[in-house]
Parts: structure tokens; sequence; C-alpha cells
């Protein structure tokens, strides 16, 4: 798709965000309603605002709509048994369920991988849950590969 537009998010982007947050929470009901649910919000306002004023959130817009979205994070890594360096960690990322598939997210992270440049950060991480093939499949092809897995043992 040709016509993608990667912004920083602007405070009025905020109902559409949350509309694409909760494509993302149902998903994650579907898979593991043992931890996840539904509620009347996903991504606070005040949250949503504080990401918006430290450029933190991006969104992706086609025709002027937005059918994506990037919240990050920058953490400083230094301790005595690991390299010093800075990293982007990707807390969200959706695509509009209709839009998929279409290059919002290689869009979005070529944005992402930008700002980690200009920023002189050493890597981009994101955690993925372990049902969503699809996001797998995608960050795969863009390039991320995996550092560590996180497993569970659910306690009955």
């Amino acid at each position: 798709m040709e016509n993608i537009v990667v912004r920083y998010a602007k405070n009025s982007d905020y109902d559409m965000v949350e509309v694409l947050m909760k494509q993302v929470q149902q998903m994650h009901v579907e898979w593991r309603p043992d931890i996840y649910k539904m509620g009347a919000t996903v991504l606070t306002k005040g949250i949503y605002k504080k990401a918006v004023a430290e450029k933190n959130f991006l969104v992706a817009e086609v025709e002027e709509m937005v059918v994506g979205l990037l919240f990050f994070y920058v953490y400083h890594r230094e301790n005595d048994s690991s390299v010093t360096r800075d990293v982007l960690f990707v807390d969200s990322m959706a695509v509009h369920e209709n839009y998929r598939g279409q290059g919002i997210g290689h869009a979005l992270f070529d944005y992402v991988k930008v700002v980690a440049k200009e920023k002189h950060i050493a890597a981009i991480e994101l955690s993925v849950n372990a049902k969503n093939v699809d996001a797998m499949a995608m960050y795969r092809k863009y390039g991320f590969g995996e550092k560590s897995i996180t497993m569970e043992m659910v306690v009955e």
C-alpha cells in the first residue's frame, strides 16, 4: 500500500487508537481468558496523553484514517554483567483488522527504526503473544529474532 503516512500521534487520535487497542485486546482475551479480560478502556487517556507528549506514540494513516499504532519507550541498560546500551522497547503495536497484511506494520517499524537510529539506540525489542503466529511471522520477516523466551506454568 503506497498511501501510508506514519507520524507521531496527537491527542485527537485517541478515539481511533482505543478502537485498535480493543481489537488487539479482544484477540488476547480469546487466546488467554485466564489472563486477559475486556474492559471499558484498554489504554487510559492519561497514559496516552503522556506518551503523546513524550513522542513515544506513532500512528499510521491511510486516507487520513488511523489504521495502525506503535507505542514505545526507551530504556537504558547498565550493569556489571552486560554491555551498557539503550534499547527501544515496543510496548504495543496494532493494525486495524481490515488493513492487516498491507504493509502498515512494516511502515510503522520503518519509522521507529529511523527514530532509534536518531537516538543512537542499540536495539529494538518487543514481546509477542505465543498464539499470535501472524504477528510473529511479520516480525521475523521484518528482521526480528528471538532473544529470550518467557515460559509459564499455571499452578492449579
